[in-house]
């Protein structure tokens, strides 16, 4: 039976050919996530690319969703998807471009380059008199070791840190780590940390996660990054931590609210910086050609009834690369 394509993506031709050759039993329609219609939403079986909420959930027979996010939020509420909607991740496409925002703020903040960039625009050549962090030796606490914590321990271990990760249930731990623990010991790793590291999904067990009394928990003079859920930080606690010198920094891609007001705190912040949730998206142009590849693979099988990698539990909100896959049949 012929399914109904809709790719939400701005693809190449050459992009949009290794989808159509993956199923070339399928019909399909290649739109934009800003571009897509009413008309093009209904029609489509299965969707690749996040377009608007308030049309998607008007398809009441939508098959599958691939969201071009490693996690979906807003997707995922009831009554968006149809009930039997399988919604599959882009987990695996983000690391390397999240990754390497991280090592780059890390970096800026180590060595202060956002002062001297701030010095740059007042036209002022004047040396800052106080030494500057090195990233050999230092203490990486990566909170979330998935596909995006494990490319950053990677980066982080490479350039001579002691990396410690960070997952719900412990497990396994890779060449790049000392130790990966779960977050039952999460407390105790913070006092040794120099740099936390954070990219977790939006749950609730996370929200907040990093709230006041968290904060203080952390080693003074540490550095904060954060790329997952803006949910899992207290903005409000995060500038104050700062502005006392209990943390001398933070990077944020990630806020809550987002955006963030322009009068918070953390704008003025100089230790801070924030970026609008851009870290992944397509500026890289390497992800797209993995979430292009994401989503082939998982096409290949939705034509032959398999089970679709990169499921998401719809229940409990959680981005799980271990998911185990439903089977759905295309009869």
């Amino acid at each position: 039976m012929e399914k109904h394509i809709l790719v939400a993506l701005p693809l190449s031709e050459a992009q949009r050919d290794i989808i159509r050759q993956a199923a070339p039993q399928f019909a399909y329609r290649f739109t934009t996530e800003e571009t897509a219609t009413r008309e093009e939403i209904l029609w489509a079986d299965a969707i690749l690319g996040n377009v608007p909420v308030a049309l998607i959930r008007q398809n009441k027979h939508l098959e599958w969703f691939q969201s071009n996010f490693a996690g979906p939020d807003p997707y995922l509420e009831p009554g968006v998807l149809p009930e039997n909607c399988l919604v599959t991740n882009a987990t695996g496409a983000y690391g390397l471009a999240i990754s390497e925002w991280m090592l780059g703020m890390w970096l800026a903040l180590a060595k202060d380059l956002q002062l001297y960039r701030d010095r740059q625009r007042q036209h002022h050549w004047e040396a800052i008199q106080r030494p500057v962090r090195s990233l050999f030796g230092a203490r990486v606490l990566c909170v979330g070791m998935g596909d995006i914590g494990t490319s950053f321990a990677r980066r982080a271990h490479l350039l001579g840190a002691q990396v410690v990760g960070v997952r719900r249930h412990g497990g396994d731990c890779p060449d790049s780590c000392l130790r990966v623990v779960d977050t039952a010991h999460l407390d105790e790793e913070l006092p040794q940390a120099d740099l936390v590291a954070m990219s977790l999904p939006g749950t609730p067990e996370t929200y907040r996660m990093f709230d006041a009394a968290r904060l203080a928990r952390c080693k003074r003079g540490a550095i904060l990054l954060n790329v997952g859920r803006g949910s899992t930080v207290d903005c409000d606690a995060l500038a104050r931590a700062v502005q006392s010198g209990a943390l001398y920094g933070a990077a944020l891609d990630v806020t809550d609210p987002e955006p963030l007001p322009p009068d918070h705190p953390l704008w003025s912040l100089d230790t801070v910086l924030i970026t609008p949730h851009i870290s992944g998206r397509f500026s890289l142009p390497a992800t797209l050609e993995k979430i292009v590849a994401i989503f082939a693979h998982n096409l290949q099988r939705y034509a032959a009834g398999q089970t679709l990698d990169n499921q998401m539990s719809r229940s409990t909100h959680y981005v799980s690369e271990d998911t185990p896959g439903r089977r759905l049949t295309c009869e």
